[in-house]
């Protein structure tokens, strides 16, 4: 039991060991270490099970320092991969502390490691150079100091504490003084007067050593040359001088000026000034002094983030012989300025991005840094345009830049984010750096017609497959997303009543093209099977899951003069007295009585063309007799009157031929025979009575006397019948009257229907009642007339032929989109 838990309480321990660190794991390795050294169980750090670091893809991400340790790809663990200088990556520095960030995927993170490389004993102390020439005047006093340059050792702490020792000599100590923690003093002091014709020269060697253990050397050997005369060296008013100068000063800039003494006299006391020897090449083209006046001015340009601080050491030496010299050192601490703008880096970036992506999505990780210190290296971000990204700072220095509103590829396919880093030095300086974002698409656009509802119009008779119209629906999708295939839909408006009484869906009339959207006719329309096709086009996008748009369409179908007139038997219209005979066989019979005044009625020819419009307006014509004869017919109500009274002279009968035609292009016709029998006036009426009692045949004028005696016989009882009829038929209209009149005012027929059949009447060529009228309206504006109405042509007044007058031509029907109505209104 025990050793199932010690794993659990182990993570639980890290975890806490975590929270307690800020998310930070530390880890330290000795500088010099081998290739595959372990440096820690970093997968085990971070909370990651076994197995987990390879599949969430764990790994460093370098900022371009390069890296000399890697991330185990199997364990997990962190180990050295290259060589590892404590020297090389950090100098001087203590401690030497390396910054890595390690990035895990699925979900994204990113933690903070921090590497500490350890300093080893691996560099001994080294001088300047390995020889040191001193000229010393034979009359030196003892206690005489004479600064040497001590040895340097690029290691830190115990390592680099340096330790001299002297050569055994009778004449010359050394004194080692600490000027700060990290600067040494070494002297040569003189203890016993030099005597030049004794030993002319002196040879020392100067040993160092460091702290380290094992511990390491260094030498330097010391040759010091004993000259004879000047015995006072120039002097200076203090030994350490301590000067502040700002990175900034422009070259040239006179900073401090030095001032020595000699109490020597003459040419012994002309002192001139130099920097010491130990001072390296580097800083001597940084500064300049004058030999003369002792001024030191500045040569190059001080950059505070490369040396913070410089030991200028002068050398004050007068023209005795032997030359004496005084040393002194200036201490110049160079001050930081606000000259290093702060610096952007994307570390990862996750591109493009769903525009269904959820609020808080991090897009980018950022790492922002400034080389000024203090609040010159503070730095404050900000992400340009405001929306709809933002950055979340993770720790310092680390951003997010994450998602703040919802994308919208269709509005915005590709933003140019700007990153924006000011530091808050004075002035501030600023640092930018652009991420290009581009948003990938997702079917959340359904395909849309340009409008709700099409209006097409198609003539009958139209060839099959003809083009009817296209319609093109937008998807503002893309790929996929936004190619639109196009169906007719079966809907419950999707089809027409046909001719025999089926319903016929409209895809039997009509197909639309998936791909182009082009809508063509698979049949011939005809007018008088259908006048309006009413379906529903879809547009379906290719998505997933898949998005529709529908549109209406109208179709109207423009009717062609494709019937000729047929004329009407006599029986449907009814009696009609003066004519019998067959219609259908185009030979009709009428009586007319001697002595008939002119603009008499003697017959009517009725019509009907099953066409609509022009094309089912029809007129009258005479064809013959031609001339002037005795009868002519109305132009467009058929009725034949007299056109003058009849005499004897115009003969026992009148054979009259009737072209009935029709306003079509071209025009379509029909021709009927009237023969007319002229006869007394009580003939006349008896043989239009027995005419009008028989079955269709009309009788013939050697028949008329036998008719009339049969006519005599009936006629009374045809005046009673007649008399019942009428006082039925008025007694029904005044019913018929009152139940419109408590009828609903208007009832809308929706969708196709036949055409209707108008006949000709007595007052025209089409019946107009003034009880209702017939409209086509739309569903959202007013109706528009779709009636011809015609005027009745009267029989003209006794005395000359009225001249016949001409009625206007009809409107057309008007093209509406919407919805076609049929109204009827009392």
């Amino acid at each position: 039991m025990c050793v199932w838990w010690w794993p659990v309480l182990r993570v639980l321990v890290l975890q806490a060991a975590w929270a307690l660190v800020g998310g930070q794991v530390r880890y330290s390795v000795p500088e010099e270490a081998k290739a595959g050294t372990v440096v820690g169980r970093l997968a085990q750090d971070l909370g990651l099970e076994a197995g987990e670091a390879e599949a969430r893809r764990l790994r460093l991400v370098s900022q371009g320092r390069r890296a000399s340790v890697e991330v185990s790809g199997a364990s997990g663990a962190l180990v050295v991969s290259s060589r590892l200088d404590r020297e090389e990556l950090c100098g001087k520095s203590s401690p030497c502390a390396l910054r890595l960030e390690v990035l895990v995927e699925r979900p994204l993170r990113v933690f903070h490691v921090e590497l500490e490389v350890t300093d080893i004993n691996d560099n001994a102390p080294l001088f300047p150079a390995a020889q040191k020439n001193l000229t010393l005047p034979e009359n030196s006093p003892p206690g005489s100091r004479f600064p040497l340059e001590g040895a340097s050792d690029t290691d830190i702490g115990a390592n680099a504490q340096l330790s001299y020792i002297l050569s055994p000599s009778e004449n010359f100590g050394l004194e080692v003084k600490s000027k700060d923690e990290n600067k040494i003093s070494v002297v040569l002091v003189l203890t016993k007067p030099l005597d030049r014709e004794t030993l002319p020269v002196h040879r020392l060697v100067l040993t160092a050593s460091d702290g380290g253990r094992p511990t390491l050397t260094g030498t330097v050997e010391l040759v010091i040359s004993v000259l004879d005369a000047n015995d006072n060296a120039p002097e200076f008013n203090q030994s350490v001088y301590k000067v502040q100068l700002p990175e900034s000063t422009a070259p040239g800039t006179v900073f401090f000026q030095l001032t020595a003494t000699d109490n020597d006299e003459g040419i012994n006391r002309e002192i001139s000034y130099s920097f010491s020897d130990t001072i390296s090449v580097k800083i001597q083209d940084l500064f300049i002094i004058d030999r003369k006046s002792g001024e030191i001015r500045t040569a190059g340009k001080l950059d505070f983030e490369d040396v913070q601080s410089y030991d200028l050491e002068i050398e004050a030496r007068d023209k005795g012989w032997p030359p004496l010299s005084g040393h002194c050192s200036v201490e110049l601490e160079v001050l930081d300025v606000n000259d290093n703008a702060p610096e952007v880096w994307v570390t990862s970036l996750s591109v493009p991005v769903p525009e269904d992506a959820s609020v808080g999505t991090v897009v980018a990780l950022l790492s922002v840094s400034d080389r000024d210190s203090g609040a010159n290296g503070r730095v404050r971000c900000a992400v340009w345009p405001a929306a709809p990204f933002g950055l979340v700072s993770t720790f310092a220095g680390s951003y997010s830049l994450v998602l703040r509103e919802a994308l919208d590829r269709e509005r915005v396919s590709e933003y140019e984010v700007e990153v924006r880093a000011e530091d808050g030095g004075s002035p501030s300086l600023r640092g930018r750096r652009g991420v290009r974002v581009q948003v990938s698409d997702v079917n959340d656009n359904a395909p849309a017609f340009a409008q709700a509802v099409y209006t097409v119009l198609a003539r009958e008779n139209n060839a099959a497959g003809a083009e009817l119209a296209r319609l093109w629906a937008r998807d503002p999708d893309e790929a996929d997303n936004g190619r639109v295939r196009y169906s007719v839909w079966e809907g419950v408006v999707g089809g027409v009543a046909s001719a025999g009484g089926g319903w016929r869906p409209a895809s039997s009339y009509v197909s639309v093209d998936a791909e182009s959207g082009r809508l063509w006719a698979l049949q011939p329309l005809d007018y008088e099977e259908v006048q309006v096709l009413q379906f529903e086009v879809r547009a379906v996008d290719a998505g997933e899951p898949p998005l529709c748009g529908n549109a209406t369409v109208q179709l109207f179908v423009v009717d062609e003069n494709d019937n000729a007139p047929a004329l009407l038997p006599v029986g449907s219209g009814g009696p009609v007295p003066g004519v019998s005979g067959e219609a259908a066989s185009g030979a009709l019979w009428a009586w007319a009585s001697w002595g008939a005044p002119a603009g008499q009625v003697v017959a009517k020819i009725r019509a009907v063309d099953a066409d609509s419009g022009y094309n089912a307006w029809l007129r009258y014509e005479l064809w013959e007799p031609r001339g002037k004869g005795p009868f002519r017919v109305g132009l467009y109500s058929g009725e034949v009157s007299t056109a003058r009274a009849l005499e004897e002279a115009d003969g026992p009968r009148q054979r009259l031929v009737i072209v009935v035609r029709d306003h079509g292009e071209p025009a379509r016709s029909a021709t009927a025979t009237l023969s007319v029998s002229l006869v007394e006036g009580a003939e006349a009426a008896l043989a239009a009575a027995g005419s009008s009692s028989s079955s269709g045949a009309g009788l013939r004028p050697s028949e008329r006397g036998a008719a009339a005696t049969g006519a005599a016989a009936t006629t009374n009882v045809w005046l009673v019948v007649a008399i019942c009829a009428v006082s039925s038929l008025f007694l029904l209209a005044v019913v018929l009257y009152g139940a419109s009149r408590w009828a609903p005012r208007a009832g809308v027929l929706s969708g196709p229907g036949p055409a209707t059949l108008v006949c000709a009447s007595e007052v025209g060529s089409w019946s107009y009642s003034q009880r209702q009228s017939r409209s086509l309206c739309v569903a959202d504006g007013a109706g528009k007339s779709d009636l011809m109405v015609f005027s009745p042509n009267f029989p003209p007044p006794p005395g000359p032929a009225a001249k016949e007058m001409q009625p206007e031509p009809p409107a057309l029907l008007d093209t509406v989109s919407g919805y076609s109505c049929l109204s009827l209104l009392p």
